[in-house]
Protein backbone atom coordinates (compact mmCIF):
# COMPACT_ATOMS: atom_id res chain seq x y z
CA UNK A 1 0.00 0.00 0.00
CA UNK A 2 3.15 2.43 0.76
CA UNK A 3 3.62 2.04 -2.56
CA UNK A 4 1.02 3.05 -3.88
CA UNK A 5 0.79 5.85 -2.16
CA UNK A 6 4.01 6.94 -3.35
CA UNK A 7 3.08 6.33 -7.10
CA UNK A 8 -0.09 8.30 -6.52
CA UNK A 9 1.54 11.62 -4.98
CA UNK A 10 4.06 11.49 -8.42
CA UNK A 11 0.57 11.57 -10.62
CA UNK A 12 0.78 14.49 -13.33
CA UNK A 13 -2.55 14.96 -14.95
CA UNK A 14 -1.07 16.84 -17.81
CA UNK A 15 -2.88 19.83 -18.93
CA UNK A 16 -3.66 19.42 -23.01
CA UNK A 17 -4.03 22.80 -25.08
CA UNK A 18 -7.79 24.22 -25.75
CA UNK A 19 -9.24 22.32 -28.59
CA UNK A 20 -6.73 19.30 -28.93
CA UNK A 21 -7.63 15.61 -28.35
CA UNK A 22 -7.75 14.37 -24.71
CA UNK A 23 -4.87 11.72 -24.89
CA UNK A 24 -3.86 10.54 -20.93
CA UNK A 25 -0.50 8.83 -20.77
CA UNK A 26 -0.40 5.00 -20.83
CA UNK A 27 2.11 5.40 -17.62
CA UNK A 28 -0.60 7.89 -16.14
CA UNK A 29 -3.61 4.61 -16.95
CA UNK A 30 -1.35 2.24 -15.73
CA UNK A 31 -0.84 3.96 -12.01
CA UNK A 32 -4.64 4.37 -11.40
CA UNK A 33 -5.22 1.03 -12.47
CA UNK A 34 -3.40 0.07 -9.64
CA UNK A 35 -4.78 2.30 -7.49
CA UNK A 36 -7.98 1.15 -8.73
CA UNK A 37 -7.27 -2.58 -7.89
CA UNK A 38 -6.11 -2.30 -4.88
CA UNK A 39 -8.83 -0.60 -3.37
CA UNK A 40 -11.28 -3.44 -1.93
CA UNK A 41 -13.87 -0.52 -0.39
CA UNK A 42 -17.65 -0.23 -2.63
CA UNK A 43 -15.95 -2.96 -4.88
CA UNK A 44 -19.48 -3.61 -6.25
CA UNK A 45 -18.94 -0.39 -8.21
CA UNK A 46 -15.41 -0.62 -9.22
CA UNK A 47 -14.80 1.02 -12.88
CA UNK A 48 -13.97 -1.22 -15.61
CA UNK A 49 -10.13 -0.44 -17.04
CA UNK A 50 -11.84 1.50 -20.37
CA UNK A 51 -14.71 3.48 -17.77
CA UNK A 52 -11.50 4.58 -15.85
CA UNK A 53 -9.81 5.73 -19.01
CA UNK A 54 -12.80 7.70 -19.43
CA UNK A 55 -12.97 9.23 -16.26
CA UNK A 56 -8.90 10.33 -16.59
CA UNK A 57 -9.86 12.08 -19.93
CA UNK A 58 -12.73 13.73 -17.77
CA UNK A 59 -10.57 14.46 -15.44
CA UNK A 60 -8.76 16.37 -17.65
CA UNK A 61 -11.70 18.80 -18.86
CA UNK A 62 -11.97 19.42 -15.09
CA UNK A 63 -8.44 20.43 -14.92
CA UNK A 64 -8.91 22.89 -17.70
CA UNK A 65 -11.38 24.40 -15.80
CA UNK A 66 -9.61 24.74 -12.72
CA UNK A 67 -6.36 26.19 -14.23
CA UNK A 68 -8.33 28.96 -16.17
CA UNK A 69 -9.57 29.82 -12.75
CA UNK A 70 -6.09 30.05 -11.07
CA UNK A 71 -7.09 26.70 -9.00
CA UNK A 72 -4.29 23.60 -8.74
CA UNK A 73 -5.22 20.36 -10.48
CA UNK A 74 -6.71 17.61 -8.80
CA UNK A 75 -6.33 13.87 -9.01
CA UNK A 76 -9.05 11.37 -9.31
CA UNK A 77 -9.91 9.84 -6.25
CA UNK A 78 -10.69 6.02 -6.39
CA UNK A 79 -13.28 5.64 -3.38
CA UNK A 80 -15.06 8.54 -4.02
CA UNK A 81 -15.61 7.39 -7.52
CA UNK A 82 -17.04 4.46 -6.60
CA UNK A 83 -19.38 6.21 -4.41
CA UNK A 84 -20.48 8.63 -7.18
CA UNK A 85 -20.61 5.58 -9.47
CA UNK A 86 -23.10 4.36 -6.52
CA UNK A 87 -25.18 7.19 -6.11
CA UNK A 88 -25.59 7.87 -10.30
CA UNK A 89 -26.82 4.24 -10.93
CA UNK A 90 -29.70 4.77 -8.79
CA UNK A 91 -30.39 8.42 -9.23
CA UNK A 92 -30.25 6.93 -13.42
CA UNK A 93 -32.70 3.51 -13.07
CA UNK A 94 -35.18 5.57 -10.20
CA UNK A 95 -35.45 9.08 -12.58
CA UNK A 96 -33.84 11.47 -10.05
CA UNK A 97 -31.13 13.86 -9.36
CA UNK A 98 -30.00 15.18 -6.23
CA UNK A 99 -27.36 15.45 -3.12
CA UNK A 100 -29.65 12.73 -1.18
CA UNK A 101 -30.50 8.80 -1.99
CA UNK A 102 -33.36 7.06 -1.66
CA UNK A 103 -31.74 5.96 2.15
CA UNK A 104 -31.64 9.51 2.75
CA UNK A 105 -28.06 9.84 3.03
CA UNK A 106 -25.94 13.41 2.09
CA UNK A 107 -23.00 13.22 0.13
CA UNK A 108 -20.88 13.47 3.53
CA UNK A 109 -22.71 10.76 5.23
CA UNK A 110 -22.41 8.09 1.87
CA UNK A 111 -18.75 8.76 1.61
CA UNK A 112 -18.13 8.09 5.45
CA UNK A 113 -20.38 5.63 5.42
CA UNK A 114 -17.97 3.67 2.84
CA UNK A 115 -14.83 4.68 4.67
CA UNK A 116 -13.99 8.36 3.39
CA UNK A 117 -12.46 10.44 6.11
CA UNK A 118 -11.84 13.31 4.58
CA UNK A 119 -14.17 16.62 3.50
CA UNK A 120 -16.08 15.97 0.24
CA UNK A 121 -18.02 18.44 -1.91
CA UNK A 122 -20.75 17.31 -4.42
CA UNK A 123 -21.73 18.29 -8.11
CA UNK A 124 -24.27 16.60 -9.21
CA UNK A 125 -26.41 16.43 -12.62
CA UNK A 126 -28.16 14.58 -15.01
CA UNK A 127 -30.04 14.40 -18.68
CA UNK A 128 -32.91 12.33 -20.07
CA UNK A 129 -34.08 11.46 -23.70
CA UNK A 130 -37.51 11.01 -25.39
CA UNK A 131 -35.72 8.86 -27.55
CA UNK A 132 -32.69 6.86 -26.72
CA UNK A 133 -29.08 7.65 -26.06
CA UNK A 134 -26.80 5.04 -27.57
CA UNK A 135 -24.54 2.96 -25.73
CA UNK A 136 -20.91 3.87 -26.44
CA UNK A 137 -18.16 5.78 -24.90
CA UNK A 138 -18.36 8.74 -27.07
CA UNK A 139 -22.24 9.39 -25.41
CA UNK A 140 -20.68 8.96 -21.67
CA UNK A 141 -17.41 11.41 -22.97
CA UNK A 142 -19.39 13.78 -25.04
CA UNK A 143 -22.17 13.45 -22.16
CA UNK A 144 -20.08 14.00 -19.18
CA UNK A 145 -18.29 16.93 -20.87
CA UNK A 146 -21.67 18.69 -21.59
CA UNK A 147 -23.14 18.40 -18.26
CA UNK A 148 -19.47 19.82 -16.50
CA UNK A 149 -19.54 22.94 -18.74
CA UNK A 150 -23.36 23.55 -17.94
CA UNK A 151 -21.78 24.07 -14.06
CA UNK A 152 -19.04 26.24 -15.25
CA UNK A 153 -21.45 28.55 -17.25
CA UNK A 154 -23.48 29.23 -14.51
CA UNK A 155 -23.30 33.19 -12.91
CA UNK A 156 -23.31 34.52 -9.50
CA UNK A 157 -25.36 34.44 -7.48
CA UNK A 158 -26.49 30.95 -8.77
CA UNK A 159 -23.11 29.71 -9.14
CA UNK A 160 -22.46 26.88 -6.98
CA UNK A 161 -21.02 24.06 -8.77
CA UNK A 162 -18.85 26.57 -10.62
CA UNK A 163 -17.49 27.46 -7.63
CA UNK A 164 -17.07 23.98 -5.83
CA UNK A 165 -14.90 23.08 -9.19
CA UNK A 166 -12.91 26.01 -8.66
CA UNK A 167 -12.13 25.83 -5.31
CA UNK A 168 -8.54 26.06 -4.73
CA UNK A 169 -8.72 24.07 -1.33
CA UNK A 170 -9.54 20.70 -3.49
CA UNK A 171 -6.91 18.32 -4.24
CA UNK A 172 -8.68 15.04 -5.22
CA UNK A 173 -11.80 14.56 -7.25
CA UNK A 174 -14.70 11.09 -7.85
CA UNK A 175 -16.19 10.97 -10.75
CA UNK A 176 -19.24 9.14 -11.06
CA UNK A 177 -21.82 8.28 -14.56
CA UNK A 178 -24.51 5.71 -14.81
CA UNK A 179 -25.86 5.31 -18.74
CA UNK A 180 -29.09 3.63 -19.62
CA UNK A 181 -31.18 4.03 -23.10
CA UNK A 182 -33.05 7.35 -21.28
CA UNK A 183 -31.09 8.50 -18.79
CA UNK A 184 -27.97 9.67 -18.41
CA UNK A 185 -26.60 10.42 -14.73
CA UNK A 186 -22.84 12.44 -13.40
CA UNK A 187 -21.67 13.08 -10.31
CA UNK A 188 -18.67 15.31 -9.34
CA UNK A 189 -17.01 14.40 -5.85
CA UNK A 190 -14.18 17.29 -4.73
CA UNK A 191 -12.10 16.37 -2.27
CA UNK A 192 -10.15 18.06 0.25
CA UNK A 193 -7.21 15.50 1.81
CA UNK A 194 -4.87 16.50 4.03
CA UNK A 195 -4.51 14.11 6.85
CA UNK A 196 -3.39 10.57 7.63
CA UNK A 197 -5.61 9.16 10.19
CA UNK A 198 -4.56 6.39 12.14
CA UNK A 199 -7.24 4.08 14.17
CA UNK A 200 -10.64 5.94 13.95
CA UNK A 201 -13.64 3.97 15.54
CA UNK A 202 -16.77 3.78 13.59
CA UNK A 203 -18.80 3.34 16.41
CA UNK A 204 -18.50 4.38 20.25
CA UNK A 205 -20.13 4.10 23.55
CA UNK A 206 -21.81 7.07 25.34
CA UNK A 207 -19.44 8.79 27.48
CA UNK A 208 -16.69 6.69 26.01
CA UNK A 209 -13.39 8.45 26.04
CA UNK A 210 -11.42 7.46 22.90
CA UNK A 211 -9.17 9.99 20.48
CA UNK A 212 -8.48 11.06 16.84
CA UNK A 213 -4.98 10.37 15.98
CA UNK A 214 -3.94 12.14 12.65
CA UNK A 215 -0.90 13.80 11.11
CA UNK A 216 -0.78 17.12 9.07
CA UNK A 217 1.65 17.82 6.21
CA UNK A 218 4.08 19.44 6.33
CA UNK A 219 3.51 23.34 7.94
CA UNK A 220 0.10 22.61 8.09
CA UNK A 221 -1.45 22.70 12.25
CA UNK A 222 -4.70 22.09 13.48
CA UNK A 223 -6.93 24.83 14.55
CA UNK A 224 -10.46 23.90 14.24
CA UNK A 225 -12.99 21.02 15.73
CA UNK A 226 -16.36 21.44 15.72
CA UNK A 227 -18.30 18.52 16.23
CA UNK A 228 -22.25 18.19 15.11
CA UNK A 229 -24.97 16.02 16.36
CA UNK A 230 -26.95 14.41 12.89
CA UNK A 231 -30.19 12.92 12.34
CA UNK A 232 -29.83 9.19 11.48
CA UNK A 233 -31.02 9.24 7.45
CA UNK A 234 -34.30 8.53 6.76
CA UNK A 235 -35.90 6.36 3.24
CA UNK A 236 -36.89 9.62 0.90
CA UNK A 237 -39.00 8.99 -2.40
CA UNK A 238 -36.83 9.40 -5.37
CA UNK A 239 -39.79 12.24 -6.87
CA UNK A 240 -39.14 13.93 -3.43
CA UNK A 241 -35.24 14.17 -4.23
CA UNK A 242 -35.29 15.85 -7.32
CA UNK A 243 -37.21 18.89 -5.52
CA UNK A 244 -34.83 19.07 -3.09
CA UNK A 245 -31.52 21.42 -4.00
CA UNK A 246 -28.47 22.53 -1.97
CA UNK A 247 -27.47 20.83 0.96
CA UNK A 248 -25.84 21.94 3.98
CA UNK A 249 -22.37 20.61 5.06
CA UNK A 250 -23.03 20.40 8.97
CA UNK A 251 -26.47 20.65 11.03
CA UNK A 252 -27.59 23.40 13.72
CA UNK A 253 -26.30 20.78 16.22
CA UNK A 254 -23.12 22.15 17.84
CA UNK A 255 -22.01 18.59 19.92
CA UNK A 256 -18.19 19.60 21.32
CA UNK A 257 -15.75 22.58 20.09
CA UNK A 258 -12.12 22.03 20.39
CA UNK A 259 -10.20 25.40 20.08
CA UNK A 260 -7.68 26.31 18.13
CA UNK A 261 -5.27 26.73 20.98
CA UNK A 262 -5.78 23.78 22.71
CA UNK A 263 -4.03 21.84 19.92
CA UNK A 264 -0.57 22.26 21.23
CA UNK A 265 -1.58 19.96 23.97
CA UNK A 266 -2.61 17.19 21.49
CA UNK A 267 0.40 16.95 19.56
CA UNK A 268 3.33 14.60 20.04
CA UNK A 269 5.99 13.81 17.81
CA UNK A 270 4.20 15.41 14.46
CA UNK A 271 1.54 13.49 15.57
CA UNK A 272 -2.14 14.83 16.56
CA UNK A 273 -4.24 12.71 19.05
CA UNK A 274 -7.59 14.32 20.19
CA UNK A 275 -9.36 13.25 22.84
CA UNK A 276 -12.72 13.27 22.57
CA UNK A 277 -16.50 12.16 24.01
CA UNK A 278 -19.98 12.24 23.43
CA UNK A 279 -22.79 12.30 25.98
CA UNK A 280 -25.59 11.20 23.99
CA UNK A 281 -26.77 8.60 21.80
CA UNK A 282 -26.65 9.55 17.92
CA UNK A 283 -24.63 10.30 14.76
CA UNK A 284 -21.81 12.42 14.90
CA UNK A 285 -20.06 14.20 12.08
CA UNK A 286 -16.53 16.13 12.66
CA UNK A 287 -15.16 18.75 11.00
CA UNK A 288 -11.44 19.48 11.48
CA UNK A 289 -9.82 22.72 9.88
CA UNK A 290 -6.18 23.82 9.47
CA UNK A 291 -3.78 26.56 8.89
CA UNK A 292 -0.31 27.79 8.40
CA UNK A 293 0.13 29.09 11.65
CA UNK A 294 -0.49 27.90 14.98
CA UNK A 295 -2.15 29.44 17.22
CA UNK A 296 -0.68 28.81 20.78
CA UNK A 297 -2.98 31.55 23.24
CA UNK A 298 -6.81 32.38 23.34
CA UNK A 299 -7.67 35.34 20.61
CA UNK A 300 -10.61 36.13 18.60
CA UNK A 301 -10.82 33.03 15.66
CA UNK A 302 -13.05 32.10 12.78
CA UNK A 303 -13.19 29.63 9.84
CA UNK A 304 -13.21 31.37 7.36
CA UNK A 305 -10.94 30.99 4.63
CA UNK A 306 -9.10 27.93 6.45
CA UNK A 307 -9.32 24.42 5.09
CA UNK A 308 -11.73 22.45 6.15
CA UNK A 309 -10.04 18.96 5.82
CA UNK A 310 -12.06 16.05 7.48
CA UNK A 311 -15.59 14.29 7.74
CA UNK A 312 -15.28 11.75 10.21
CA UNK A 313 -18.57 10.51 10.80
CA UNK A 314 -19.02 8.36 14.32
CA UNK A 315 -22.00 6.62 15.24
CA UNK A 316 -22.58 6.68 19.34
CA UNK A 317 -24.26 3.82 20.66
CA UNK A 318 -26.03 3.63 24.24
Amino acid sequence: MKKLITLLTLLIVLHKPSGAVNIVPDSVVALYQKLNNAEQRLIDFKDSDKDLKLKLEQLQIINESRVKHQSGEVKLDILASRMANKMCKEAALNNYTGHWNMAGEKPYQRYAFAGGLDHVSENASGKSTNGEFAQNDNTVLSSMKELHHLFMSESAPNDGHKINCTDKRHNYVGIGFYLTAQQFRYYEEFIDRYYSFADVPVKVKVNQEFSLKLKTEAGWYLCYLVAYKDKAPKKIKAAKISLKHSYKDYTKKTALVVKPWSFVNYKFEGVYKIPLKFEKAGLYYIQIYQDQKEYRTPKNFNTEGKIQASGVVITVEE
